[in-house]
């Protein structure tokens, strides 16, 4: 079960429940923090340096209820970043903000993409013309892979593609876009990758958008990135930093908390739960809380 500060929530795949929020949850729950998530917004504003945010919400909000945490910061942000085209749509129907598509488009999705006035990922030719063919005008941000290896044209090919891209009637190229894939482990790889991509988009000045940064991004190399238009908090918005020097910054907007369900008095020698790793050495008063795998608590947090 979700509770939800400021109102109620019970984000896919959980079933809503007929009790008011204002009753006491049974045993176990989850509160979702509407001030924690602002706040943590505000902290991305304030490393953005006056460039603009893309909330990424995919993932139902990284497990957060979509809807809702659409609807809490939908007058704050200018863009809304979505895995795929089903949550496009689930957060065009609570914000006028524009959606990005992250990832691929299936062939089955374009249609649904273009009369949503979403803005498509193009990795490859073949997409931006699959869309062509479509004879309807859409937007696009071209993915260029400078290190994640996951999508996007590869350096080399940019130029070209890019150019390639801008004489289609329909597709309209306004924005390139990359990825940080270790900005949390590896500083002189990402400094390097930072420069490779300014240079590279120095052959673009056309380009209207331009963005890179993922949270580890933003928290630690929001300076080296004044080419940037726009930047991509995910994890950072939910009170989650990848680096550790920044995390007392944010605040938790998910709290799974649990209710102490028994009391009792165990003698000493008594193990406690599968695998006994923990056995009473004395007398000890035991509490047995409600929580458990169907929660979301998994063994291996013993002891």
């Amino acid at each position: 079960m979700f509770i939800l500060k400021q109102g109620a929530i019970a984000p896919k795949p959980f079933q809503e429940v007929s009790m008011s929020i204002h009753e006491e949850p049974l045993r176990t729950w989850a509160e979702i923090d509407l001030a924690a998530l602002r706040h943590n917004l505000g902290v991305a504003r304030e490393f953005a340096k006056g460039r603009e945010i893309m909330a990424v919400v995919k993932a139902d909000a990284y497990g957060h209820g979509l809807v809702r945490i659409v609807e809490a910061i939908a007058e704050d942000v200018a863009w809304f970043g979505v895995a795929n085209v089903e949550e496009g749509c689930e957060v065009a129907a609570h914000s006028r903000g524009r959606v990005l598509v992250l990832g691929p488009i299936l062939p089955q999705e374009r249609e649904v993409a273009v009369e949503q006035k979403f803005v498509v990922t193009l990795s490859s030719w073949a997409e931006a013309e699959a869309f062509e063919k479509l004879g309807k005008p859409v937007s696009a941000h071209l993915a260029i892979d400078s290190g994640m290896g996951r999508m996007g044209c590869l350096e080399n090919e940019a130029v070209d593609l890019v150019k390639r891209i801008q004489e289609l009637k329909w597709v309209k190229l306004e924005g390139a876009a990359t990825h940080f894939p270790s900005a949390d482990e590896d500083i002189g790889y990402t400094l390097e990758q930072i420069a490779r991509t300014r240079e590279l988009l120095n052959e673009f000045p056309d380009l209207s958008e331009v963005h890179l940064s993922n949270s580890a991004g933003l928290l630690g190399f929001a300076e080296e990135q004044a080419f940037a238009t726009l930047m991509r908090p995910g994890l950072l918005l939910y009170g989650v930093s990848p680096l550790p020097e920044f995390q007392s910054r944010l605040r938790p907007v998910l709290s799974l908390k649990s209710r102490v369900t028994l009391v009792r008095e165990l003698p000493a020698g008594r193990g406690i739960s599968y695998g006994r790793t923990f056995v009473t050495k004395e007398p000890t008063r035991v509490a047995t809380i409600g929580v458990g795998y169907g929660d979301g608590y998994p063994r291996h947090l013993s002891s």
